[in-house]
C-alpha cells in the first residue's frame, strides 16, 4: 500500500510539473538570434522564404475573443520572431481556407485600426503585434498590417487608459496574399524601440491580435478573455524571451530638418486678400539620453502638413473640444494624461491639453522652440515638456511647462505627480496634482486624482478631485464616478468644461449573448448623473437607458432614452444668436443609431434623435456612407442636420463633409477634405499629398482654402499653399 501511495504521489507530482512547464511554454515565445550570414539573406517581401524562419519557435495557439470565447481560432495563424544587430523581425502566416474571401481594401497607412475606448480593427483582415519592451505590464508599442502591407503603429499607456494612434515610427512591413491565405514580414529597427540598458535576456511582453473580418472573428495569443481583458491589457500579454545582447548606438540620435515654401492669403480690414510669400526652415532632434529616456528638441516648429479640424456645431453653453493632431505633442502623450474623461462630449477636466500651446482664438501662434523629455527611469515613468511661443496679436511671448512622474506599484498600479505652468509677463497659472490607479481585482479598477491651482492676481486658486470605480466582465459591468471642480479652479494649460460643480455618475451594464437569431450580444445599460454647484444647488440630473444589439455580421443598432432636468442660473445665447433665458428646463431625449459592418465595400451609419430642448424641441439627423471599391480608393460622405425650435427663435444647421483618398502605394497618398458649415456660413477645402521618400522622411504638398466672409459664402477668407520637405538622419 505504501509503494502504491508513493507511486501515485510521484505520478501526481510529475503530472503537475509537466502541466506547469506546458503552461509556462504556452505564454512564452523564443526569439532567434540571427548570424551575420543569416542577416544577409533577409528580404522583406512578405514571402517568408528565408531558411532561418524554419528554425524559429512558432506561436500557433491563438484563441477567440469573439464570437466563441476561448475556442481555437477557426483559421490557423503562425508567428515567428528573429532579430539581428539592427532589426527585430516578425513573420506572420495568416492561413485562410477561403483565401479569395480575405478582405483587404486599405492601402494607406494609419487606417487599419481605430480606438473607441479600446483597440478595434477597421474593415480589413489584419494582424497587430504588441511589444512591452520594459516588461512593466503597463505600456507598449503596437504595429499592425493587412494583406496589402499597409502600416499602422500606436502607443499604449497604462493598459489602454491612453492609446495614441497618431504616433509615427520608422519601420517597414511587406505582405502578400497566397493560396493558403496571406503572410507578412515586419522589420522594426531597434532604434525605434526603447528598452532597458544591456538587454541581457530580460523578457519583453508580447502579444498577437488577428481579425478574420468576413466572420467578424477576433483572436489573440494571450488576453483573449472578455472579462476585462483584450489586446490593450498589457499585463495579460505573453512573454518574448531570448532578447540578449541587444544593440546600443552611442548617442542614438535622430536629426530631422525641414524646409518649407509657399504662399498665404488672408482677407484684411479692406476686404482684400494680398498674396504673401512663405519661407521657413526648422529642426527636430531626438536623442535617447538613457535607455528608455528620450529627449526631443524642436526649433522653429511648423505644422503645415497637419489636417484641418473637423467642422463642429456648438449647440451647448460650453466650449468645443478638438483633438490634438500635431506630431511633436503626440509621441508619449499618454504620460501627461491626468483628469476625468466622463461619458459623451468634452472631458469635464483635463489637467494638460496640448492645444493650449501654439493655438489661440485667432488661429496659429508661432512656436519658437521647445523640448520634451519622456520615458522610463527604473520603476518610474517621467515626462517633462517646455515650449516657448512667440508674440501674436495681443498674446505676448509665453512659456508653457509640464512635469510628470508616475511610480509603479505592484504589477500594474501606479501613483503619480504632475505640475503644469503657463506664464507670460502679465500673469501666471500653476496647477499641481496627484493621481493613482489600482487594480484591486483583474475586473475591478479604482482610480482618482486631486489638483490645486495657483493663479497670480485675484481668484484662480482652488481644488479639483475625482474618484472612479469600474467593474467589468463580459456579462456585467458597473461604474461609479465622482468629480468636484472648485468655483475658482483654473488650468490655463488644460481643459475644464465647467467649474463650481459636484458631478456624480453611475452606470450598470448587462450584456447577455442569446446565441440565436443571428445576434452575438445585446448590451443593455442604465445610467444616472447628478450635477450640483459646490454649495449644493442642483444644476443637472439625467437618467438614461440604452439597448445595443450586435449581430454576428458586425451590424449593430442602438436605442437610447434619456430624461432629466437642467438649471440655467444665467441666460446665454445659443449658437451666439438665440437668447435662452435662465430657469429650469425638462430633458426628454430619444436617439437611434444604426451601423453596418465595416467589412463591406459600402458602409453606412445613421443617427436620428429628438429631444425637449430649452423649452422647445430639437431634431437631429446624421447619415454617413463610406465606399472602398479598391485598396487605392476611399470615399466618405457625412452630413449632420439640426433643427432647433425654442421660445425665442428657430435655428437650422447643416454640416457636410466629403473625404476622398487615393493611395498610389503605401508610400504615396493623397487626401482631400471638403467641408460646409451653414452656421458659420463657411466652405473649406484641405488637399494633401504625402510622399514618404525614405523611412521617416516626407514630402508634403498642401493646399488649404476657406471661403465665407460675413454672409458672403463664396468670398475668399484665406488660402494657403505649402510645399514641405523633411529628411531624417539617424546618428
Amino acid at each position: 500500500m505504501g509503494k502504491k501511495s508513493f507511486a501515485l504521489l510521484l505520478l501526481i507530482v510529475c503530472t503537475t510539473t509537466r502541466s506547469s512547464a506546458q503552461e509556462t511554454r504556452a505564454d512564452e515565445i523564443q526569439a532567434l538570434r540571427l548570424t551575420p550570414a543569416q542577416s544577409e539573406t533577409v528580404r522583406l517581401d512578405g514571402l517568408l522564404a528565408e531558411e532561418f524562419w524554419q528554425q524559429t519557435a512558432i506561436i500557433r495557439d491563438l484563441r477567440q475573443q469573439e464570437p466563441d470565447e476561448g475556442a481555437p481560432a477557426t483559421e490557423a495563424t503562425e508567428v515567428r520572431i528573429a532579430f539581428d544587430d539592427k532589426n527585430l523581425y516578425v513573420a506572420v502566416m495568416a492561413f485562410d481556407r477561403e483565401p479569395d474571401r480575405v478582405v483587404s481594401r486599405i492601402l494607406a497607412r494609419d487606417q487599419i485600426m481605430e480606438v473607441h475606448h479600446d483597440f478595434q480593427f477597421a474593415g480589413d483582415d489584419a494582424v497587430a503585434i504588441l511589444f512591452d519592451t520594459f516588461h512593466d505590464s503597463r505600456n507598449a508599442f503596437v504595429f499592425a498590417t493587412n494583406p496589402n502591407g499597409a502600416e499602422f503603429e500606436a502607443l499604449i499607456t497604462d493598459e489602454g487608459a491612453e492609446i495614441n494612434v497618431d504616433w509615427r515610427a520608422v519601420w517597414q512591413v511587406a505582405a502578400t496574399r497566397n493560396a493558403e491565405g496571406w503572410s507578412a514580414e515586419f522589420a522594426i529597427p531597434f532604434r525605434t524601440l526603447r528598452y532597458p540598458k544591456g538587454g541581457q535576456g530580460d523578457p519583453w511582453g508580447f502579444n498577437v491580435y488577428r481579425t478574420i473580418r468576413r466572420k467578424n472573428e477576433l483572436v489573440l495569443w494571450q488576453s483573449w478573455s472578455r472579462d476585462n481583458e483584450g489586446f490593450q491589457r498589457v499585463s495579460r500579454a505573453g512573454h518574448l524571451v531570448g532578447m540578449e545582447d541587444l544593440p546600443r548606438y552611442g548617442i542614438n540620435a535622430e536629426v530631422k530638418p525641414y524646409v518649407l515654401g509657399g504662399t498665404r492669403q488672408e482677407v484684411d480690414t479692406l476686404g482684400q486678400t494680398p498674396v504673401e510669400g512663405q519661407g521657413k526652415v526648422g529642426l527636430d532632434v531626438k536623442s535617447e539620453l538613457l535607455p528608455g529616456l528620450v529627449l526631443d528638441l524642436t526649433i522653429n516648429t511648423d505644422f503645415a502638413q497637419v489636417e484641418v479640424d473637423d467642422e463642429q456645431v456648438n449647440l451647448t453653453r460650453f466650449s468645443l473640444f478638438y483633438p490634438e493632431k500635431r506630431d511633436f505633442f503626440l509621441e508619449n502623450a499618454g504620460i501627461f494624461d491626468l483628469g476625468f474623461r466622463g461619458g459623451f462630449g468634452p472631458p469635464p477636466y483635463q489637467l494638460f491639453f496640448s492645444r493650449r500651446i501654439g493655438i489661440g482664438r485667432g488661429g496659429e501662434i508661432p512656436m519658437l522652440g521647445g523640448g520634451r523629455l519622456t520615458g522610463r527611469v527604473g520603476d518610474q515613468t517621467v515626462g517633462f515638456l517646455s515650449v516657448i511661443t512667440g508674440e501674436s496679436g495681443d498674446v505676448p511671448v509665453t512659456g508653457h511647462s509640464v512635469a510628470r512622474m508616475k511610480r509603479d506599484i505592484g504589477e500594474n498600479n501606479f501613483i503619480g505627480l504632475m505640475v503644469t505652468d503657463q506664464r507670460d509677463g502679465n500673469r501666471s497659472n500653476t496647477v499641481a496634482g496627484v493621481d493613482g490607479s489600482f487594480w484591486l481585482r483583474p475586473t475591478l479598477n479604482v482610480k482618482g486624482f486631486f489638483t490645486r491651482s495657483f493663479t497670480s492676481g485675484a481668484g484662480g486658486d482652488d481644488n479639483s478631485y475625482s474618484v472612479t470605480a469600474d467593474y467589468s466582465t463580459d456579462l456585467v459591468g458597473a461604474m461609479a464616478q465622482h468629480l468636484t471642480v472648485g468655483p475658482e479652479a483654473q488650468a490655463d494649460l488644460g481643459f475644464i468644461t465647467r467649474t463650481d460643480i459636484h458631478q456624480t455618475r453611475g452606470e450598470f451594464r448587462l450584456s447577455p449573448r442569446p446565441g440565436r437569431w443571428g445576434i452575438r450580444v445585446i448590451e443593455t445599460s442604465v445610467e444616472g448623473e447628478y450635477i450640483s454647484t459646490t454649495d449644493g444647488r442642483m444644476q443637472d440630473w439625467e437618467a438614461s437607458i440604452a439597448v445595443d444589439p450586435e449581430w454576428e455580421t458586425g451590424d449593430s443598432f442602438r436605442a437610447m432614452f434619456d430624461i432629466g432636468e437642467t438649471q440655467l442660473d444665467s441666460a446665454f445665447r445659443l449658437a451666439d444668436s438665440i437668447p435662452i433665458a435662465s430657469g429650469r428646463y425638462d430633458i426628454r431625449r430619444i436617439r437611434l443609431f444604426l451601423n453596418s459592418s465595416r467589412h463591406r465595400v459600402l458602409v453606412g451609419q445613421f443617427r436620428i434623435g429628438w429631444e425637449k430642448f430649452y423649452g422647445g424641441t430639437r431634431w437631429e439627423f446624421g447619415p454617413s456612407v463610406s465606399l472602398s471599391p479598391s485598396p487605392q480608393v476611399s470615399l466618405e460622405l457625412a452630413h449632420e442636420w439640426n433643427r432647433v425650435d425654442v421660445p425665442n427663435g428657430e435655428l437650422t444647421t447643416n454640416v457636410t463633409s466629403l473625404r476622398f483618398g487615393y493611395a498610389f502605394s503605401t508610400k504615396l497618398t493623397t487626401n482631400a477634405l471638403l467641408q460646409y458649415n451653414s452656421l458659420d456660413k463657411a466652405l473649406s477645402a484641405n488637399l494633401r499629398l504625402n510622399f514618404i521618400h525614405r523611412p521617416g522622411s516626407d514630402l508634403f504638398i498642401v493646399l488649404t482654402e476657406r471661403r465665407g466672409v460675413e454672409d458672403r459664402l463664396w468670398d475668399l477668407a484665406n488660402r494657403g499653399f505649402v510645399v514641405k520637405l523633411t529628411y531624417l538622419a539617424r546618428l
